[in-house]
């Protein structure tokens, strides 16, 4: 029976590949996850936050592996996606220029957040695996 473990191992997999694919986001609709004008890679800004996420997504794709051992990673998650949402929605809110940030990334950490935050409650009640 698939239960909560296998799926929070699901979500680490999936939410990791799409850190690692934020610049590809930021092409397909920029108003909705970059905070400048023009390409990507024109913001140095920007590229310092594919890195982070991109780094992030590879670890969390690791961590799908064995949920229970980065359980400190995944409340970091949790929390940075909170934090930085947060963040995010007063910045648009503040400027209509960045107003389709709330309909792309601000919710989609937010959802990140939230889907962590349910499935890895309890998730050191599951059997450890190795490898």
């Amino acid at each position: 029976m698939i239960g909560r473990y296998t799926f929070l191992q699901v979500a680490l997999f999936v939410f990791g590949v799409i850190f690692c694919l934020i610049y590809p986001l930021a092409l397909v609709w920029p108003s909705g996850w970059a905070w400048h004008e023009g390409a990507p890679v024109s913001s140095q800004y920007y590229m310092m936050i594919v890195g982070v996420y991109a780094t992030l997504g590879i670890f969390l794709i690791r961590a799908a592996a064995n949920p229970a051992a980065n359980r400190s990673l995944i409340w970091f998650t949790i929390w940075s996606s909170l934090v930085h949402a947060g963040i995010m929605a007063v910045q648009a809110l503040q400027d209509a220029q960045h107003v389709g940030h709330l309909f792309g990334d601000v919710p989609a950490l937010l959802l990140v957040a939230l889907v962590l935050g349910l499935l890895v409650r309890g998730v050191g009640d599951a059997p450890a695996q190795t490898g």
